[in-house]
């Protein structure tokens, strides 16, 4: 009981869902948006590193990009479900899944804009 009162309660609002599937699709996004700025200006950043250094930098950004989303996108979804709230795990992931889509709306509508 102690652990649910400091993490809150397992149910939350319909709204509480939309606000959070929110902020987790934003961090994807500010994140994604943080790495491919990174990855287009790699030349400035860095210079001209040797050659096997560019797949090892790709190949770790890569396994801590997975698990930096995956934790944004599934971690409160999973804590969900294994404490038995598997309609709301279900909902907030959708949610988050939901925003991240109208993200990739507007990045297409801006390219095609541009």
């Amino acid at each position: 009981m102690e652990v649910r009162l400091f993490l809150g309660s397992a149910s939350m609002k319909k709204s509480d869902y939309i606000l959070k599937s929110l902020i987790n699709a934003l961090g994807v996004f500010i994140y994604v948006s943080a790495v491919a700025w990174v990855l287009f200006n790699a030349k400035d950043i860095f210079g001209e590193p040797p050659g096997l250094l560019i797949p090892l930098f790709l190949l770790l950004l890569l396994i801590i990009s997975a698990t930096i989303t995956g934790l944004l996108v599934l971690g409160k979804p999973a804590y969900l479900f294994l404490n038995d709230s598997k309609k709301e795990a279900f909902i907030l992931l959708f949610a988050t899944l939901a925003w991240l889509i109208l993200f990739l709306i507007a990045v297409v509508v801006v390219i095609l804009l541009l």
